[in-house]
């Protein structure tokens, strides 16, 4: 798996350069947080409500996360924060590193621990990204409601409450899920990379794509001639009712299959490591549950 950019080493002076606001640590009584990524970040808006106060330090859409790298402001927001939710299971590092500078009473997430997935799978290597599994953001969620009512003991009724509000948000995207399956059970689709997998296997897709291709691309190596044949044989052969496209890389790998795919009128879904300009994380979802049934039911 590719790993965010580690911490770029700052000295502690350029932390005078910080705003004034961040230097007095004002807050208004809201409980500081620091997520990630603003995946993770909307999910504890949720269940935090106007009692806490966000920093997602990953939040531009256009970005490409993996080129992400950590400054002394991250560092200031990190030493900050009460809590600090991180993804975990390799995908972002850089913020575990941080944390090493962190005050031993800051409360952690890590959102893959707190996931219930297996992250020893026998037949492949984890899959980081758990925003598209649903049920581990519901597990995530409730456990954020738990650190936050440590943290705010005078609050907690209120974010148990906030995280089953949110709980049944979720179940919604679930139901979504399984009338999709219906008609795309069985059905075959191509990735670049393995982003949308939770959400695809949910939906009983097939997922065609060589392994060898989209560990290549995650890691932003080299794809061997002949698996990129095989990628685009799927395509060309019509053997995928979709491509789910990670919009947030490119390359010249990844430009061919979405040319090819294009090109043979195969459906493309982009799929994202970070919000839509404008969107929370369930109109995400709810989005890109629309364009897999929109494709698979061509």
């Amino acid at each position: 798996m590719r790993r965010l950019l580690p911490l770029l080493v700052v000295p502690l002076l350029a932390l005078a350069g910080c705003s004034a606001e961040a230097a007095s640590g004002a807050d208004d009584g809201r409980v500081r947080v620091v997520a990630s990524t603003d995946v993770w970040g909307d999910v504890v808006r949720q269940v935090g409500g106007p009692d806490v106060l966000v920093d997602s330090l990953i939040d531009d859409p256009s970005q490409d996360p993996h080129d992400f790298q950590a400054d002394a402001r991250d560092q200031l927001a990190v030493s900050r924060a009460r809590l600090v939710v991180v993804n975990g299971g390799g995908y972002d590092d850089f913020l575990t590193q941080l944390l090493t500078n962190a005050p031993a009473s800051t409360a952690t997430v890590d959102a893959a621990a707190a996931s219930g997935l297996d992250r020893s799978p026998r037949t492949a290597g984890f899959n980081e990204h758990l925003w598209y599994d649903v049920p581990a953001v519901a597990a995530v969620a409730d456990r954020i409601a738990a650190e936050l009512g440590r943290v705010d003991p005078a609050h907690a009724t209120t974010f148990r409450a906030r995280a089953e509000r949110f709980r049944a948000e979720l179940a919604g995207l679930q139901r979504t899920e399984a009338d999709i399956r219906r008609t795309a059970a069985g059905k075959s689709v191509a990735i670049t990379e393995p982003v949308p997998l939770y959400m695809t296997a949910a939906l009983g897709l097939v997922n065609r794509t060589p392994p060898a291709f989209s560990e290549a691309v995650e890691e932003g190596g080299d794809v061997a001639p002949a698996v990129l044949r095989a990628q685009l044989a799927l395509l060309s052969g019509h053997r995928v009712a979709v491509l789910a496209y990670n919009e947030q890389t490119a390359g010249a790998t990844t430009d061919q299959v979405l040319a090819a795919a294009k090109a043979a009128d195969v459906p493309v879904v982009g799929v994202r490591e970070t919000l839509p300009d404008g969107m929370g994380y369930v109109e995400w979802m709810q989005h890109d549950l629309a364009a897999l049934r929109a494709a698979v039911a061509r």
